[in-house]
């Protein structure tokens, strides 16, 4: 299979990847510069999947459904109601911990920290996982109760994913989140295997800072482990097609 992978940053968490047989559309929620479109214009032989972690605003645009023609599924999380906009016979509704597999791809889900799934897809050789709004949500103003709550639904649902290999993830590191914006992609590369991490859900419009020494610091995240990860990124800047390799084995 082929080693290198295009990613297209649409907005937020939305993000377009491009693979030899397909196109996997993430959380479409705002395209300002008709990325997508012109994406999939150029791929018009490949099939297009769409995947919906959940219904927040910001991560589900019910406009997906006009790629119908030439989506081969949408993947839905469970509560997302998308049966006014999108053909029936190719949506998929996916509950936690659920799977769809067929000929060509297979899709997991995890539970999350806020509301719906993340995914994690195996498709064309590659595998790739998104967070949708699975994260360590620590927002330091909360009540001392609330802040508990979330790092405690944060590890128990991160065991579950404890040794996942991803050649992408994608993760949010969210400006809001101030000094602890990165917490929970830190945890998450300490219990699973990604190789290359894309920071997402950024609605503060400032690209993260400590990307590059996030980076650096790999070796105390993973102590001794050898399958680190590889590369770090910023929010990709928007329409920005970047190149992505998998781990040689």
């Amino acid at each position: 299979m082929a080693e290198e992978a295009k990613v297209t940053y649409l907005y937020n968490s939305g993000f377009a990847v491009e693979l030899p047989h397909c196109v996997l559309v993430f959380d479409y929620y705002l395209d300002a510069v008709g990325a997508l479109p012109a994406i999939l214009r150029d791929a018009v032989k490949k099939k297009a999947y769409f995947f919906v972690s959940h219904a927040h605003f910001d991560h589900w645009n019910n406009k997906i459904g006009n790629f119908s023609a030439q989506a081969a599924l949408y993947f839905l999380s469970y509560d997302v109601d998308g049966d006014a906009f999108l053909p029936r016979e190719k949506t998929v509704v996916l509950d936690r911990y659920d799977c769809y597999a067929d000929d060509f791809l297979r899709v997991d889900t995890f539970s999350s920290t806020d509301r719906g799934v993340s995914f994690y897809v195996t498709v064309d050789g590659w595998r790739i996982f998104h967070a949708g709004d699975f994260n360590w949500w620590h927002w330091k103003d909360e009540i001392p109760t609330n802040i508990v709550l979330a790092k405690n639904g944060f590890f128990k649902q991160l065991k579950k994913m404890a040794g996942l290999k991803s050649d992408i993830a994608f993760f949010p590191v969210d400006g809001r989140l101030e000094e602890f914006k990165s917490c929970g992609l830190e945890e998450f590369c300490r219990s699973t295997n990604p190789f290359n991490i894309v920071a997402m859900h950024n609605l503060t419009g400032k690209p993260w800072d400590g990307a590059a020494a996030f980076e650096k610091n790999m070796p105390l995240i993973y102590g001794s482990r050898k399958n680190q990860a590889k590369h770090v990124y910023s929010h990709i800047k928007i329409d920005e097609r970047c190149s992505f390799w998998k781990k040689k084995k």
